[in-house]
């Protein structure tokens, strides 16, 4: 079962996709541990009615002693079934939900051409780097900075392991999307894509995952991943992709 394959893949069995940061297996949790900048949470948890407060309450105080935020990614599936009302009882803040959904490398289109003005430019340098954290900005009316420290890092450092590209218009930088592509696994994930307003609904997101595809199957992955919102899922529907589940993070400030 594909649902299975990924959480024995991408959740228990998940490595440190960020230089500087760790995966700790600590009894029945799973987490991503990295400095404030970087990403941190909670991966993966095999809890019940008994266990769960007191393993929330020590996630809580080994990021609190760090002094960062976190992310406990809870999946549809995960036990036990109040964990939410859990999370929240302890503090967490969720966030809209997002649905997993997953296609066969081999079933998504990937002769897609971008529309028309349209160039598709792969992000290699510090340069596009800002490409990408001016779109992000301006689509997701959100900071970039932590997208930045992401993409520095992991271009300098584990190259191999993304890939990332931004739709231009002329000089100006439209859309942009990256990659990850864990080594060993067989689900590639699409991240980041996201559309300035005035070019949404125009074919550029639909080019950005036939990009990103072809890239995945030059390098052997079997399945596409990415946690859709609902703007995207119709998109990723056409595409090929399934839902396998939903997932919401739930947020802890330190």
């Amino acid at each position: 079962m594909v649902r299975e394959l990924y959480d024995r893949e991408m959740r228990r069995g998940a490595r440190a996709d960020e230089p500087g940061v760790r995966v700790e297996r600590v009894g029945a949790v799973v987490r991503h541990t990295g400095g404030r900048e970087d990403w941190n949470g909670v991966l993966w948890s095999d809890l019940d009615e008994a266990t769960a407060d007191a393993v929330i309450a020590e996630q809580i105080r080994h990021f609190g002693d760090a002094g960062c935020d976190f992310e406990w990614k809870l999946y549809a599936h995960d036990r036990p079934r109040d964990l939410g009302a859990r999370l929240r009882a302890a503090g967490f803040v969720p966030e809209p939900e997002e649905t997993l959904m997953v296609a066969d490398v081999a079933d998504v289109p990937t002769a897609v051409e971008p529309p028309r003005g349209i160039r598709l430019l792969p992000v290699t340098d510090a340069a596009g780097v800002e490409r990408m954290v001016d779109v992000h900005e301006r689509a997701f009316g959100d900071d970039g900075t932590a997208l930045r420290h992401l993409l520095l890092a992991r271009l300098a450092e584990q190259p191999d392991t993304v890939v990332a590209v931004v739709a231009m218009d002329g000089d100006r930088p439209v859309s942009a999307a990256r990659m990850e592509l864990p080594p060993g696994a067989s689900f590639a994930g699409l991240w980041g894509g996201g559309t300035v307003p005035e070019w949404r609904g125009r074919g550029v997101y639909r080019a950005l995952v036939a990009y990103r595809a072809r890239v995945a199957a030059d390098r052997g992955y079997r399945y596409l991943q990415v946690d859709a919102s609902d703007q995207s899922r119709p998109i990723l529907r056409r595409l090929g992709f399934v839902p396998l589940t939903t997932t919401t993070p739930y947020l802890y400030r330190a």
